[in-house]
């Protein structure tokens, strides 16, 4: 008996491991907005679901990381979550917004990273979690690097 259960435990396995999974990439991180509290990135994230029905979104997390300087090399600059942004729809790709705050405070303390170009060297790390019928909630991995432009002077004046 106890054979029989291991034979069917390593056939759902090897099930479970070979099952499609949703993929997902980060096409871009761009200023959103400014506020009194900071400024706002958004990273948008493109999910693939490749299942014929929707698959509920837990939780967005991310991680953003300063990636320019030795001095300030894998600083956080900001972290959060986004919780319960909804729902991927099934056999579609979603286009997902993820605010990223960042307080005034840490963008001023960046300055020696800035220089002449006036932009920051970045690390996005984020975390998307899915709840996958029979396997439960999935964390698919995402990180990107680039260039985060500050707002400049005439950005406060601009109305969005």
């Amino acid at each position: 008996m106890a054979h029989l259960l291991d034979k069917a435990k390593n056939f759902v396995a090897e099930k479970v491991t070979n099952m499609k999974k949703p993929e997902a990439t980060i096409d871009d991180v761009d200023l959103k907005g400014l506020g009194r509290d900071g400024v706002t990135y958004s990273a948008k994230v493109s999910v693939d679901n490749p299942y014929s029905h929707s698959i509920p979104i837990c939780q967005v997390s991310y991680v953003l990381k300063s990636a320019g300087s030795l001095i300030y090399l894998d600083r956080v600059i900001a972290s959060g979550t986004m919780e319960d942004p909804g729902s991927l729809k099934g056999n579609e790709k979603t286009l997902l917004n993820v605010p990223v705050k960042v307080p005034h405070s840490v963008v001023v303390s960046l300055v020696r990273d800035i220089s002449s170009d006036w932009d920051i060297d970045y690390e996005l790390e984020l975390g998307l979690t899915v709840d996958l019928p029979l396997v439960g909630d999935f964390t698919i991995p995402l990180s990107t690097k680039g260039e985060i432009k500050l707002p400049s002077i005439s950005d406060f004046w601009k109305r969005e």
